[in-house]
């Protein structure tokens, strides 16, 4: 199956870059290099390996500016959360490199004699497979703890990224990282199942869609190949109380219209009591009235475009599918322009029958639902075949941990939204996905987790 990588500008649907799929030959050169550079790079000194990454996080803030418009055109960031998104890459740079020398000191276990430690080794090429809506950081979450733990990456980004996939590889190039430690592929689907059952591939790392998720899951298996799968995610967003219930608001309305509501952990099921439930429509919706939808380089814009064509109509289907099944649908869901615009929707009364109920609305859609008390929150938050994230907004701290506690997850952020930091663990359950990326288990999931156990020398 072929691929095409260009640059499509949603604001203004125009193709600004189109670059060739790689040949078949192109990609075994790769292979070749990549393990070549593994067998040296897994034997450069910790200290080299974590001095390249602090350069390329120096970089990353030196060019920022110039990376953030470059986000801004190929996928449609409004510029500000571009800014925001190369900021947090050179961070999980910066990191590893201060961190990777204590994550991967030995592990002592108690034994009766001798010693036993327990080392973390690297264990050779990876293959990551990385989505558009967030570039620079994807790749970062991925790369960083792996170059430096002594693995070498293959990279098949997303099509519509191809500058910003070609320029993360110079980036780290200009760090002094070894040409083969990290290459770049645009590669077909059908090269990628070639990588992944080549035996000097010994992981893969994916985030996307479900559909995605399951096809590589299904040929990693078949050539036993270890997987960290992100995918996609209906977050709940909790409201226990009307406690700063403004605040509240603003929160929900600002997290969901980020980066266009593109985003796994967006809030995308807004559960609130019933009795803060018409205030909190009420404000959400003017939130959404007010938002401002233009260009996303100009710094007033509210929202920006969605990623594609495809993208909004998907969208736009889910809409007039949940208000077809008896929806009541409060503001927006009108595309808009020459380029991929959608006002942002809101929406109640969503029947259990809708798509809305069951899938992931990957854009500026909010779904809200009433329920009578924390019990019911919880029952409605774990009816999803999702489990990435959530947030829990309450005055009763040990109301709102004993929720977090029950809730089928893997992050829960208390009076907060959820939001990704190098130092915290990412990653979910059941259809979201399995592993972790960031913090320290993030230098873990492809690492030999090497027993050496030494006993006393036998008697004379």
């Amino acid at each position: 199956m072929s691929t095409t990588y260009e640059t499509l500008d949603p604001s203004s649907n125009t193709v600004v870059a189109r670059f060739d799929a790689a040949a078949d030959d192109e990609v075994q050169a790769a292979l070749e290099a990549a393990h070549g550079g593994y067998l040296r790079w897994r034997e450069t000194p910790l200290g080299e390996r974590v001095a390249i990454l602090h350069r390329v996080a120096g970089i990353y803030r030196e060019r920022a500016q110039e990376l953030a418009e470059l986000i801004t055109l190929e996928m449609g960031k409004q510029i500000d959360q571009a800014l925001g998104e190369i900021a947090v890459s050179a961070d999980i740079f910066d990191y590893y490199a201060a961190n990777a020398e204590q994550f991967l000191a030995p592990r002592r276990l108690p034994v009766d004699t001798g010693t036993a430690e327990v080392h973390l080794q690297p264990t050779g090429v990876l293959l990551g497979i990385m989505p558009w809506n967030y570039p620079h950081y994807q790749v970062a979450r991925f790369a960083a703890p792996n170059l430096a733990l002594g693995n070498t990456v293959l990279l098949k980004h997303a099509a519509n990224c191809p500058q910003s996939a070609l320029i993360i590889q110079d980036i780290l190039r200009d760090a002094g990282l070894p040409r083969e430690c990290y290459i770049n592929l645009f590669a077909t689907h059908d090269q990628l199942s070639t990588v992944i059952a080549d035996p000097r591939v010994q992981g893969i790392s994916l985030t996307g869609s479900e559909r995605a998720g399951a096809i590589v899951a299904e040929q990693a298996g078949r050539h036993l190949k270890k997987v960290v799968l992100e995918l996609g995610g209906s977050d709940p967003f909790i409201v226990l109380d009307d406690v700063r219930l403004e605040d509240t608001i603003e929160a929900a309305a600002s997290r969901r219209l980020a980066n266009a509501g593109q985003a796994c952990t967006s809030p995308k099921r807004f559960i609130v009591v019933e009795e803060v439930y018409d205030r909190f429509v009420t404000g959400l919706k003017e939130r959404f009235t007010d938002v401002r939808v233009g260009h996303p380089a100009q710094r007033d814009t509210g929202l920006g475009p969605v990623s594609s064509s495809a993208a909004r109509d998907e969208l736009v289907e889910q809409i007039e599918d949940a208000v077809a099944q008896g929806a009541t649908l409060h503001v927006g869901g009108e595309a808009r322009g020459e380029g991929f615009f959608l006002t942002p929707a809101l929406l109640t009364d969503i029947p259990r029958q809708s798509r809305l109920w069951h899938e992931e609305a990957f854009g500026p859609v909010a779904s809200v639902y009433k329920v009578a008390d924390a019990d019911a929150a919880v029952e409605l938050a774990n009816d999803s075949p999702y489990g990435l994230g959530a947030a829990v907004f309450g005055a009763d701290p040990v109301q709102a941990q004993d929720v977090a506690r029950r809730l089928d997850v893997g992050m829960v952020f208390i009076n907060s939204n959820t939001e990704s930091e190098p130092h915290l663990p990412f990653g979910g359950v059941k259809r979201s996905g399995y592993g972790r990326e960031l913090g320290p288990l993030g230098i873990e999931e492809f690492a030999n987790r090497k027993l050496i156990r030494v006993s006393d020398p036998l008697a004379g």
